[in-house]
C-alpha cells in the first residue's frame, strides 16, 4: 500500500442514539443522516459520495459502556474555538481547550454525552 491516510471510516458508540445525534448535529451544525434498521441503530455523518472523504457513523449498543480511555478520533474544523462554545452547552465538556501543536495547527478535546473522548483539529 502506497503512504497514504489509512483511515476510511469510524463508529462512535453511544448507549443514547437520539441524545448522542443531537449533541453532534449542535456541536457541528450539520445534520446527521438514520441508517436503515436492519443494519441496527445509527446515524450517519455527512459524506460526498462522488469524492469520499473519511466518515463514520453514531452506532447506539444496548450494552455499551462509557469510558473516556477509548479511541480518540478527531473531526476536522475551521477553528477549535466554534465547537468548543457549543460543547458544553449541549452537554458535553472540554477537557482540552484549544492549544498549539506547531506546524501541525491545533487541538482540543472534549467529552461528549455519552462519555466518549473526542479531537478536534484545525490549522488555525
Amino acid at each position: 500500500m502506497a503512504n497514504v491516510n489509512p483511515v476510511g471510516w469510524f463508529d462512535l458508540n453511544v448507549a443514547n442514539l437520539d441524545r448522542a445525534k443531537k449533541f453532534y448535529e449542535t456541536v457541528f451544525n450539520l445534520t446527521l443522516t438514520d441508517l436503515p434498521i436492519e443494519w441496527g441503530k445509527q446515524s450517519l455523518f455527512p459524506f460526498n459520495h462522488e469524492s469520499p472523504n473519511i466518515s463514520g457513523a453514531l452506532v447506539e449498543k444496548a450494552d455499551f459502556v462509557s469510558s473516556s480511555n477509548n479511541t480518540v478520533i478527531y473531526f476536522e474544523t475551521e477553528n477549535c474555538l466554534a465547537e468548543e462554545k457549543r460543547i458544553e452547552q449541549s452537554g458535553g465538556k472540554v477537557v482540552q481547550p484549544k492549544m498549539n501543536i506547531g506546524e501541525f495547527g491545533f487541538i482540543s478535546t472534549f467529552i461528549d454525552t455519552e462519555g466518549n473522548t473526542v479531537g478536534l483539529h484545525s490549522r488555525k
